[in-house]
């Protein structure tokens, strides 16, 4: 384990970093637009870094060895099917584009495709996701104190959530970006290495011999659970990405060339890390690892086999990991608030400095509550994340048949969202967190091919573009 002083020194050093980093970035962010959307003219590099990097999230770092060690292959496999969302996003980026060039956030679509009812539990559905994800991230900060230096859960989660508040406040999403692309580096490295290494020294026979003889399950590709997890894994990954904020902001922020190729290279990017750090989490039998909590076994077995300088780098590799996440999060879920709560709800003649001041006092009341959240420590990472499933997958037709599809009846989204998350959280609860997001997004086709069907009259495409551009006038 690292030495209590030295892993805190290590968090306040990169915090102070960060934070200065970003306080720099932010000299010349004076307007609302530039704040949401850096200007909405971020090039391929700095594009393909951001989605890459807010993918790595301590969910990939944490919960895919997690659920491998729980479920196996399947388990690794499965959560690399989560790269689907970024690589099936990239042509609804341009698409998006194309249809609201003007907008701000997914809400904006919501509302002026499908009207109000569909657009208010589109964004219920959206804020308890971003909720979820948002205490996941502060809780995988602590987590990853605790398990690699035993310093204090509460200690290490504040000190990530208020580094990237800090940061963000000061730069907006141009800060966001511009230290994603730098933590997209570290990730990448750091990850390789840590694979390499384990490999090297581990091997792929006594892993598969230890594994044989103690636990044959995770080895066995009909394991019924872990399959269920597999495709289950795959419909979670694609209403994560097509229905948050966090991707339709940076959908609006890339030029207009730009974004279905940054979304396609990144999710290719992606989709090996899954599998490299899940691999790590296999070997923790032969090496003797038994963590107390599943989400912990990731950063055990590295720090047990890397030693010392192992601990170090898996310090770093998950300290972005984590920043990279935390930081898109807060300002795509305060412009969300900013943009459909308050300025559409609440006072529709706000200036743009309104509106900009508005978004950084959303982004310090998102922190202090998703800190207030993250004090009980009340499930295991993957738990919460899954948790969410049965929300996110029940907007993917409704949002596929909303961009595609003229005749459409309007409330027929908002049943969709509705009864699929109610019928996926049943699954949740009575049979496993496996089938959650299965049941939503079948139960919400069903409803929209219903909402299809009964549809007479035909929507008019020209008016996504003309709301957006009402919403950008005033």
């Amino acid at each position: 384990m690292l030495d209590p002083t030295f892993a805190l020194g290590l968090a306040f050093g990169f915090a102070l970093l960060w934070v200065s980093f970003g306080w720099w970035l932010g000299r010349q962010v004076k307007t609302h637009d530039a704040f949401a959307l850096a200007g909405r003219n971020v090039g391929f590099a700095f594009a393909c870094a951001t989605a890459m990097a807010t993918w790595v999230t301590s969910n990939t770092t944490l919960v895919a060895p997690q659920l491998t060690y729980q479920f196996g292959i399947w388990g690794m496999i499965g959560y690399a099917c989560a790269a689907f969302g970024l690589i099936l996003f990239a042509p609804l980026s341009a698409r998006i584009r194309q249809l609201l060039p003007h907008g701000y956030t997914s809400g904006d679509f919501m509302r002026l495709r499908f009207g109000r009812f569909s657009w208010i539990v589109f964004l219920v559905i959206s804020l308890v996701y971003a909720m979820s994800w948002l205490v996941s991230l502060g809780m995988a900060g602590g987590i990853v104190l605790q398990s690699l230096s035993g310093l204090n859960y509460h200690l290490g989660m504040s000190i990530i959530l208020a580094m990237c508040v800090v940061y963000t406040l000061f730069g907006g999403l141009k800060a966001v970006i511009a230290t994603d692309f730098i933590q997209a580096v570290i990730i990448l490295c750091g990850v390789i290495g840590i694979a390499i290494y384990t490999l090297s020294h581990v091997g792929l026979e006594p892993i598969h011999a230890t594994l044989s003889q103690q636990h044959p399950m995770l080895l066995d590709l009909l394991f019924p659970a872990a399959m269920m997890f597999l495709f289950n894994n795959i419909f979670f990954g694609l209403g994560e990405i097509f229905h948050s904020n966090v991707w339709w902001s940076r959908a609006f922020a890339f030029r207009a060339n730009v974004a279905k190729r940054a979304y396609l290279s990144a999710g290719l990017l992606w989709l090996p890390i899954p599998i490299v750090t899940g691999f790590i989490a296999l070997a923790a039998p032969v090496i003797g690892v038994y963590p107390a909590s599943a989400d912990m076994v990731g950063p055990l077995v590295a720090s047990q086999l890397l030693g010392y300088a192992g601990s170090v780098v898996l310090f770093i590799v998950v300290f972005a990991a984590l920043a990279s996440s935390l930081d898109s999060l807060l300002a795509a879920t305060a412009d969300l608030l900013n943009q459909d709560v308050y300025y559409q709800l609440i006072n529709p003649k706000a200036s743009d400095a309104q509106r900009l001041r508005r978004g950084k006092q959303l982004i310090l009341l998102l922190g202090l509550l998703t800190w207030l959240l993250c004090l009980p420590k009340v499930a295991t990472l993957g738990a919460l994340l899954n948790f969410a499933g049965a929300f996110v997958a029940s907007t993917i037709w409704p949002i596929l048949f909303g961009l595609y599809v003229r005749r459409f009846h309007r409330h027929g989204a908002g049943v969709a969202m509705l009864l699929g998350t109610l019928c996926g959280l049943v699954g949740y609860f009575y049979i496993g967190f496996y089938v959650a997001a299965l049941i939503a997004c079948a139960v919400s086709l069903v409803v929209c091919v219903c909402a299809w069907r009964m549809a007479r009259e035909e929507f008019v495409w020209q008016e996504l573009a003309a709301g957006g551009e009402d919403d950008r006038r005033n």
